[in-house]
């Protein structure tokens, strides 16, 4: 039975909503209220960030966290930061995206067959949430993949995502243990229920700028994630 949205537009309004984390809480609406000199007339988001995308999608990415003056600014994932400009034209080459530039929650942005979420759903200082704040984002994470129902690749960006993403397999039996699943770039592997994991380094400024990431070396990424897609079964 295909996906229906509704549920997923639910949980993401209770996302919007959530308060579990005080400390995130206050850091995005001081964020908001402060605001960078750049976006000074801009009227941020400043609220826990909920995922978008395809309700039938087959793959899903899974990032870190919204970024202070992108996401916690616009209120959709990798939208209107430098993590965002490297990530979507590489999506709207590879057949995911509808345009290849996010910017702000009316441009007209679609994705087909793809869904973005995160591991952690506000705006953490310094990009780094806490091991508390991961563990209460988690359940968010449990009941959307659980919603996911035509999912068959996870693709994660970064080693904090696929950390969330592999205590994900372990809360819920998919992974007997955390043997042999070790972060790299590049590696895959596959769940027990088929579903595959693909693992990429993040794109953020800090990995596309230095080169650790180049655009060849993440198309490759969403290249292979949609030959894994189209090509195997719906995981049981």
């Amino acid at each position: 039975m295909a996906a229906s949205p509704y549920p997923l537009k639910d949980l993401n309004a209770r996302v919007v909503a959530c308060e579990r984390c005080p400390r995130l809480r206050q850091y995005c609406a001081e964020v908001a209220r402060v605001r960078r000199r750049a976006y000074a007339e801009s009227v941020y988001w400043g609220r826990p960030v909920p995922s978008f995308g395809d309700p039938r999608a087959r793959v899903l990415v899974v990032g870190l966290a919204p970024g202070a003056h992108g996401s916690n600014r616009t209120g959709r994932p990798f939208t209107g930061d430098g993590s965002g400009d490297f990530l979507f034209p590489v999506l709207h080459q590879a057949g995911f995206a509808s345009q290849p530039r996010a910017v702000s929650l009316d441009d007209g942005m679609t994705l087909h067959d793809l869904w973005i979420t995160a591991v952690v759903r506000c705006a953490p200082p310094a990009n780094k949430p806490t091991p508390e704040e991961q563990r209460n984002c988690a359940p968010w994470l449990d009941e959307e993949i659980g919603l996911l129902t035509e999912l068959r690749v996870v693709v994660c960006l970064g080693k904090i995502a696929f950390d969330g993403f592999a205590g994900w397999a372990m809360r819920t039996g998919k992974a007997a243990s955390r043997a042999g699943l070790t972060f790299a770039h590049g590696a895959e592997f596959t769940l027990a229920n088929g579903l595959r994991i693909i693992a990429t380094y993040h794109p953020s400024l800090q990995n596309t700028n230095t080169g650790k990431l180049t655009r060849p070396m993440f198309l490759d990424i969403f290249n292979r994630a949609k030959k894994r897609a189209e090509s195997g079964p719906r995981p049981g």
